[in-house]
C-alpha cells in the first residue's frame, strides 16, 4: 500500500484518541469521531476504509519505530 497522506486533522483526531486510550479514558464520543472523520476521508481518496484506519494508526502509533528503521 502507497503512503497515504493524511490531513492534519485527521491525524490529531487519532493522536487524542491513541493519547486516550493510553490513558484509560476514550470516550465513545471520540472514538465515533474517529471512524466517522477516517470513514469519509476512504470514500473521499477513494480507498479502502480499513486500509486508510490501518494507515492511520501505523502513523500515528508507530512513528518513532519507522523513523528508526
Amino acid at each position: 500500500m502507497a503512503d497515504i497522506d493524511f490531513p492534519d486533522d485527521l491525524l490529531a483526531l487519532e493522536r487524542s484518541a491513541w493519547e486516550q486510550i493510553q490513558a484509560g479514558s476514550l470516550t465513545v464520543d471520540t472514538a465515533r469521531a474517529v471512524q466517522e472523520a477516517v470513514t469519509a476521508f476512504a470514500a473521499e481518496a477513494k480507498l479502502s476504509r480499513l486500509d486508510v484506519e490501518m494507515a492511520l494508526k501505523r502513523v500515528v502509533r508507530h512513528s518513532e519505530t519507522e523513523a528508526a528503521t
